[in-house]
């Protein structure tokens, strides 16, 4: 089976009906590309108007498909600091955040993403605005010293396609963020998502695929749901930078910030009729 086969599974299996949504997202922006005669320079002010276009469509579907909310933006410092959240099926979660985080905060979070991402044809544009990298630790300490906000997910693809309702985190021994976040001396902010795995699933509990995964790398494993169920995202207290604390003893700290998170939010294993019945539910509160 040649590349572009793989390529067409991925794009139909892994993202479904929010790849050729960020798709149409791609052309809006490419319209506003060619109508305003911009050239690269992503950050410039030029491209606000077009930054701001593609928030507010974001926020404004994450709000109406699944009633999206985000706790604690307070959390977040004014200064650099080094997001780090629970990776589900797909993380939709995180586009609504970085929306709503624009919205409330005027904030940009640039982002650390599989290097599959950067394969999928028509959305470069859109990545390149939003400051999404593959990312070496050089480039996250260097945008992390710019004062910036940088999104990672340590679990990655693997917790994307083998983590469950369980919401168990898959990080293996990776501790790279950590090292990213002391040799920046920035804070560490967790940050989990309610219901996100009612919301999309994976059929990564067969083992055929985890073997496929496993044997290949190959990101070749089935996605279903797009649930309305109700979405709410949760900030955690941050990290602060030591000096004194070794990468291995941060990302600990990091995970169990995480677990602490899903385990006060997260009714486990979940559900999706309870999530969708939550949509409804005004009373309950913001602990």
């Amino acid at each position: 089976v040649n590349y572009m086969t793989y390529l067409t599974y991925i794009l139909e299996e892994l993202t479904g009906l929010e790849y050729f949504k960020t798709i149409w997202i791609s052309l809006l922006l490419h319209v506003y590309k060619r109508k305003n005669d911009l050239k690269g320079d992503y950050s410039s002010k030029l491209w606000d108007n077009g930054r701001q276009m593609v928030v507010c469509l974001w926020d404004l579907y994450g709000k109406l498909w699944h009633g999206y909310e985000l706790h604690g933006v307070e959390k977040i410092p004014e200064g650099p600091g080094l997001i780090i959240y629970y990776h589900g099926a797909t993380p939709i979660d995180y586009l609504y955040f970085m929306a709503r985080l624009c919205n409330q905060k005027g904030r940009l979070c640039h982002s650390v993403a599989d290097h599959f991402t950067f394969k999928m044809p028509g959305i470069k544009l859109l990545l390149d605005i939003f400051g999404v990298m593959h990312g070496g630790r050089e480039e996250c300490v260097q945008i992390l010293k710019n004062g910036h906000l940088l999104g990672v997910s340590p679990g990655g693809v693997r917790e994307a396609f083998f983590s469950d309702e369980n919401y168990n985190l898959l990080w293996g021994n990776r501790k790279g963020f950590a090292q990213v976040a002391i040799d920046a001396k920035v804070p560490i902010i967790p940050m989990f998502t309610q219901n996100l795995r009612e919301g999309y699933r994976t059929l990564g509990k067969i083992w055929s695929f985890r073997w496929l995964y496993e044997y290949s790398r190959l990101p070749i494993v089935p996605l279903y749901g797009g649930f309305p169920v109700k979405f709410r995202t949760y900030i955690g207290d941050p990290i602060p930078y030591d000096p004194n604390v070794t990468a291995e003893e941060l990302a600990e700290k990091a995970k169990t910030a995480i677990q602490s998170l899903r385990d006060r939010h997260q009714k486990t294993p979940g559900n999706i009729l309870r999530a969708l019945l939550e949509r409804f539910d005004k009373h309950q509160k913001d602990d």
